[in-house]
Order: structure tokens, then C-alpha cells, then sequence
């Protein structure tokens, strides 16, 4: 696989869900049963994807001529079993007319299992496993879904589950190939900035302004981009940060909220002077609420860009603070090990609540 399809790939956003535990992470219920209990795995979803995706040979170059002959464009759905956010992509999102008929009319779609061993053709590349791929694409969350264009390049990348809103803004964006426009942040702004008309929600853990972040030594450093008139926001105000343990999983960060259309002024991890808004705009940030982590060397380790339960903004949280992502740069594997070790101690786990 050439280096320039890679990057063109990894260029729609290289992080940021969801996200399921793989399978493995159910096997350990299965052990010692006399010695002790094991905590259940709950919140698995079995998916059966529509039969109108395409039943691709997974040679790209091909697959990207044929949609252009008809007028489409392909789209790469990397998926896991057990996903529960991939079954709320099929069920949910795609059991609407008006996004079925859209994807149907506009798009080719190939699924790909993350963990899958059927071999792909990139553009240009030499053959990998779908596995492989995905690892090369730095998949992270599943559904992970990249637009490509005519050139095999990346049109717009979407690192976990949007709901249905959000979903059709991004089908329209790239069916209406609005990229050589305005970007996809842009075009969302267009559609319904806040307005102002509610304020962001609080919480004790969040530093007070000025926020001076290249000044933090010794802390990882949590940055939640929001906007008003959000009801994502609020949710996740509400059902995931307002939770005990997650509370407790983010007391090692320092952690600050940015309004991301403000021009509140700050200083990033690595020095620049900019604001809020800029900053944002630079990260690519799209979706509210955006959880950005960094490490205590001032460098990106993983975002949550599109709606999370507290199972995986919790370990999203434990994975930096722990510094485990310096041992194991999968994150869906540690989901699983992290699962396991839970279970193990007769505590539950449920990945969709």
C-alpha cells in the first residue's frame, strides 16, 4: 500500500465513535466458574447489514471507477461484531427514508470487519487483510466511515456513531460534493451554530480561564469543546460527566471547556497563542460535545468526536491517565482488556448504558 493512500485516507481525521468491545472480551465469563463470579458483559448488539451494500471484490481502484460511472461515491464502513453503535447506525439512522434513499442513490457502501482476514486492494497498494487495513487507517472506533472522492482520496472521515441529524448533514455534504466549497465544520456552522441562547454546562472539574495550557506540567490535559444550544451536550452532561466513576477517572486531567465558536483566548499544550474558535477550526472539530486528550507531553493521544455512553468515555479516559496507550496503541484492544479485568472482579459491564 502506497504511503500517499494511506495519508490521503488518514487525512479525513486520524482519531476520535464507536465503539464495541470485541468478542474476546465475553471469553473470561466462561472461566473458573466455581472459584468465583465473573461480571456479565452487557449492551451487545448483533447487526445484519442491508443487502443493497455492495458485494465488493475489495479492489478499490475498481470499486471507486464503478461508483463514479454511476454517479456515486464509495463509502468504507469498518464495523465490529458485538458494536452496539454500528447496530444504531443500521437500525436507527438508516431505518429513515430520506438517509436510506440518499446512501442508496448516492453511495456504494463496503463494509469491512475491523478484525476481518478477507484481503483488500487499496489504490495503489499492495494486498492487506481488512484487519490490517484498518490498523494501517489508524481505526479506532467503529463505525469508522471514509468518503472517497473520484481520486481515492479522503472526503470526509467520521470516527464513531452521529445521530441521524448529523449523519444526513454529512451524506448531503459529500453527495453534493461540497468539499471543494467549504469544509465539513464550515458547512455544519451554516446549517445550526448555537446560538447563544443557552449557556454551557458547568462543572466543578473544569479550570477557570485564562487557560494557559502549555503551563501544565506533570497532568494529562482534557479539552471539551461545546456549544450552546446543544442537546448531545446536555446528555452527555447529564448521563456520562454527572457519573461517579467518571468523575474519579478524570481527576488525574486537567481539564477545561471551550465553547468552540468563541474567540475566548488560551495557549495550547505545545504554546501557540490562539482562541477557541481557531484552535477548533485547526483540530478539525466538528461535533459537540468534542473530548480531545492530551498527555502530559503535550501531544494528541485520542478525541471522542461523535456521541459516546460511559463505558467508553470512561476507559477513553483511564487508556491516557494510565499512560497504557504507550503499550498498546489499539484502543478497541484495550476496551477489551480493560472489559475483561472488570468482569473479573465480579463487577458487570455494560457497554451501552
Amino acid at each position: 500500500m502506497t504511503i500517499r493512500f494511506v495519508l490521503a485516507l488518514l487525512m479525513g481525521g486520524m482519531l476520535g465513535s464507536t465503539l464495541a468491545v470485541a468478542e474476546g472480551s465475553r471469553a473470561s465469563a466462561e472461566r473458573n466458574p466455581e472459584k468465583h463470579k465473573v461480571g456479565a458483559f452487557l449492551g451487545a448488539r448483533e447487526t445484519e447489514y442491508p443487502d443493497w451494500f455492495k458485494d465488493s471484490f475489495l479492489d478499490f481502484q475498481e470499486d471507486i471507477r464503478e461508483a463514479a460511472e454511476n454517479g456515486k461515491r464509495v463509502l468504507l464502513l469498518f464495523h465490529q461484531d458485538n458494536c452496539p453503535y454500528c447496530n444504531a447506525l443500521i437500525e436507527k439512522n438508516l431505518a429513515q427514508k430520506d438517509i436510506e434513499s440518499l446512501l442508496r442513490r448516492k453511495f456504494d457502501v463496503i463494509a469491512l470487519n475491523m478484525w476481518g482476514d478477507r484481503e483488500v486492494v487499496p489504490v495503489g497498494g499492495e494486498t492487506l487483510t481488512e484487519k490490517q487495513f484498518a490498523k494501517a487507517l489508524k481505526v479506532q472506533f467503529t463505525p469508522t466511515l471514509i468518503f472517497l472522492n473520484e481520486k481515492a482520496r479522503t472526503v470526509l472521515r467520521l470516527n464513531g456513531y452521529l445521530p441521524p441529524a448529523r449523519f444526513k448533514a454529512a451524506l448531503d455534504y459529500v453527495a453534493g460534493k461540497k468539499e471543494t466549497e467549504t469544509t465539513f465544520r464550515e458547512y455544519l456552522a451554516g446549517l445550526n451554530a448555537g446560538t447563544g441562547k443557552t449557556a454551557l454546562n458547568k462543572e466543578a472539574f473544569f479550570a477557570p480561564p485564562p487557560h494557559d495550557l502549555a503551563a501544565v506540567k506533570g497532568k494529562p490535559v482534557a479539552v471539551f469543546f461545546e456549544q450552546s444550544d446543544c442537546p448531545q451536550c446536555d446528555e452527555f452532561h447529564r448521563k456520562v460527566l454527572g457519573n461517579d466513576e467518571t468523575r474519579r477517572l478524570l481527576q488525574p486531567f486537567y481539564s477545561i471547556q471551550l465553547d468552540m465558536w468563541s474567540d475566548t483566548p488560551l495557549v495550547t499544550p505545545t504554546g501557540k497563542k490562539t482562541t477557541a474558535r481557531e484552535w477548533a477550526r485547526t483540530l478539525r472539530v466538528f461535533y459537540a460535545p468534542t473530548v480531545v486528550l492530551f498527555g502530559e507531553d503535550g501531544e494528541e493521544v485520542i478525541r471522542a468526536e461523535a456521541m459516546l455512553k460511559r463505558f467508553h468515555t470512561q476507559s477513553m479516559f483511564d487508556y491516557v491517565a494510565s499512560e497504557a496507550y504507550r503499550e498498546q496503541p489499539e484502543f478497541q484492544r484495550y476496551l477489551s482488556d480493560r472489559a475483561d479485568a472488570i468482569r473479573e472482579k465480579g463487577v458487570d459491564v455494560n457497554i451501552w448504558d
